[in-house]
């Protein structure tokens, strides 16, 4: 064989091999989060630091309002998104979107809205706050207009709490009155939801609502766009088994990011601490 085509061989290898890093270097997939919920900061970061370490991908995010979210993935503008709450706060969405998006299931179950109190307090269920004085005929809430704000109106009727005030104020807002009434051990009623970082930082629990005004549990779900299972495979088989054990589990993530850690950092450090939990979701 001449040099000429020695040469010629050892640039074909090269450029194949050059073809072939080219390849997995462009291994990505794009995943949309909503920047105000802090659940679906804390699942997606942690989410895409395991798709980074275990599958090799290269993980875009996108902060994106809910309606945004849904569209781009249904229109394969992004390839997928683990913030889907169903079937009712996102209804809407997976009617609009039907046959344009793939549900994996849920990545979280039992989330749902309600009244949240202190461990301490006496009351059980919403019906107790109507003979039960500490309370002070006050219901500390979020921003006004909140679905979680629109219930609890129509809990105050329908189970008579005349009196009662809703007290609008913001997310923010309402943890700094829970903080100040745990602090005194006082008795404090707020709007809230699971998952939600403040059940990681106190004992909380929801009051009973046997009238049902605040719907039954929904999950947070996992939903891709149609173009995802050909494109990564691996990522949908991830997709099927990846969910949170409980709100004490994601919560974890949710009140290191609370307290201050960035994202990413939180995340890195959930899964360098929960392998068990990794490697269940991957077999990695």
């Amino acid at each position: 064989m001449n040099m000429r085509k020695i040469l010629g061989a050892g640039a074909a290898l090269v450029l194949a091999a050059s073809s072939t890093l080219a390849i997995a270097e462009t291994k990505t997939v794009s995943i949309g989060y909503v920047e105000g919920w802090s659940d679906s900061v804390a699942t997606t970061f942690v989410a895409a630091e395991v798709l980074k370490q275990k599958l090799g991908y290269d993980v875009k995010l996108q902060s994106v309002a809910a309606g945004i979210m849904w569209q781009a993935v249904a229109t394969d503008k992004l390839d997928l998104m683990l913030s889907a709450w169903l079937p009712g706060t996102h209804g809407e969405y997976i009617a609009k979107y039907k046959g344009q998006v793939v549900d994996y299931g849920p990545n979280f179950k039992d989330a749902r809205i309600g009244l949240i109190v202190p461990e301490y307090v006496k009351a059980q269920s919403i019906a107790d706050l109507k003979t039960d004085d500490s309370f002070k005929n006050k219901i500390t809430g979020i921003d006004a207009g909140a679905g979680v704000m629109l219930k609890t109106d129509q809990a105050i009727k329908d189970y008579a709490l005349d009196g009662y005030k809703l007290q609008a104020s913001s997310g923010a807002g309402m943890i700094a009155e829970l903080t100040r009434a745990v602090k005194r051990n006082e008795s404090i009623a707020v709007t809230g939801w699971v998952p939600h970082w403040m059940f990681a930082k106190w004992k909380l629990r929801f009051l009973e609502d046997p009238k049902g005004v605040y719907g039954a549990a929904e999950t947070v779900n996992s939903v891709g766009s149609l173009s995802l299972e050909k494109k990564a495979p691996d990522v949908v088989a991830f997709l099927k088994k990846f969910q949170w054990e409980s709100k004490d589990e994601i919560g974890q993530v949710m009140l290191a990011i609370q307290e201050g850690a960035k994202p990413e950092v939180a995340a890195k450090d959930w899964v360098e601490k929960n392998p068990a939990r990794v490697a269940a979701w991957t077999g990695k």
